[in-house]
Parts: structure tokens; C-alpha cells; sequence
């Protein structure tokens, strides 16, 4: 599938499997969450542009690379992908957020929106839109849309897990949005979740049901 990153390092991997566990713990779960979070960031800045300017070491000065243009923006999904945005913010503490509030109607499986606040400037800036899981991609996809909508053209999607019926509907709908996954799982049930999965990432992140 092109445009379709998977992060297959073992430390993700690893950490990917004890999450997946159900036996794990919401404490533990949140923390692997927060960590694993630290390496898919990592992948999906890999290529950001980058100038230097002049700086003093104690020994001289020096041309000292650093990231060109404007802060970038993190869009968490609600509210599972605070889980994301939470170890990326410790990797890039000085980014900007948008959070987008959406939840799935259980009968249509359709994204419904709640709440809304980013940035003025999107499109400005490289938008990196958060949410643990793509399943049917119906809020990503919607999320996608109200940036695009609000002037983002520069935009990738980070996810800790895919379901192949989710990545095509997202390329379908989504064609310049390159995705960055952990994992790519079997297939989506008939209620719309990810099999084999680690179930709601919410309601295990969180304890609730």
C-alpha cells in the first residue's frame, strides 16, 4: 500500500504486544502508550526540513543545524488520542495542538462531532493528526476533513493500529494523508473493531467501559 508507513522497530513491537495483553493494567497500558508514542513521533518527523544558524559552544562558534519554519501542530482525536499526544508533546514540548472531539454512533458507525479548536494558522504548518486506532477511518477521515476545512494541506496521520478496511477507506478518501502505523491487524469485525486488536484504547487507557 503506498503512502503507508509501518514502524516495525522491536522496541515498538514489543511494547505493542503487552498492550495488546489483557492482562495489562490501565496504568501500565497509559504508560506504554505514552512510551510507544516517544518512537512512532520519531518515524513520523523523520524527514522534517531543516537550516542552521550560528551558535556558541564553550569551545567556538558553530553553523548548528535546527528545524526550519513554523511550529508543528499535533491534532489529537478525542479522547484516545490524548494518549498519543501526550509522549509527543514530551518529544516536541513547543508544538501546537488542535484537539477534535469525536465519537462513533455504535449503529452507523459514523463519526459524530462534539468539539473543535486548533490553531488559526494550519496552514502553515505540518499537521500531525493523532488517534490509536483506524478501524473504519470514519473519524479520522472527519477530523481530516474539519482541518482541511480550516486551511491544512500539509497533514499525516499517526496511529498506534490499522485494520486493512480502514487504510483503504482512508486512502480512498485521503489520498495525500500519508499514515504511520505500529501495526497492521487481520481485519475489523462486524461491530467495527479491529481484530486481533487490544480492544478500546480508550476505555483502557482511561479504566472506563
Amino acid at each position: 500500500m503506498s503512502n503507508l508507513t509501518v514502524v516495525n522497530h522491536p522496541l515498538v513491537q514489543h511494547k505493542l504486544s503487552i498492550m495488546r495483553d489483557v492482562d495489562t493494567s490501565t496504568g501500565s497500558f497509559r504508560r506504554l502508550l505514552r512510551e510507544i508514542s516517544l518512537l512512532l513521533c520519531y518515524e513520523v518527523t523523520r524527514d522534517l526540513k531543516m537550516t542552521t544558524k550560528t551558535i556558541e559552544t564553550p569551545m567556538q562558534k558553530m553553523e548548528a543545524p535546527t528545524l526550519a519554519g513554523k511550529k508543528l501542530v499535533f491534532a489529537s482525536i478525542l479522547r484516545a488520542g490524548n494518549g498519543l499526544l501526550e509522549g509527543m508533546l514530551d518529544l516536541v514540548p513547543s508544538a501546537r495542538v488542535a484537539h477534535v472531539g469525536l465519537y462513533r454512533n455504535h449503529e452507523t458507525l459514523e463519526a459524530v462531532e462534539y468539539y473543535f479548536k486548533a490553531p488559526e494558522d494550519l496552514g502553515d504548518r505540518l499537521v500531525i493528526v493523532v488517534d490509536p486506532m483506524l478501524a473504519t477511518a470514519n473519524s479520522a477521515t472527519a477530523a481530516i476533513e474539519k482541518l482541511k476545512e480550516r486551511g491544512a494541506t500539509n497533514i499525516r496521520f499517526l496511529c498506534l493500529l490499522a485494520a486493512p478496511e480502514g487504510v483503504a477507506a482512508f486512502q480512498k478518501s485521503q489520498p495525500d494523508v500519508p499514515i504511520f502505523t505500529a501495526a497492521i491487524d487481520e481485519r475489523l469485525n462486524e461491530k467495527g473493531y479491529i481484530m486481533p486488536g487490544l480492544g478500546d484504547a480508550g476505555d483502557r487507557m482511561y479504566g472506563t467501559k
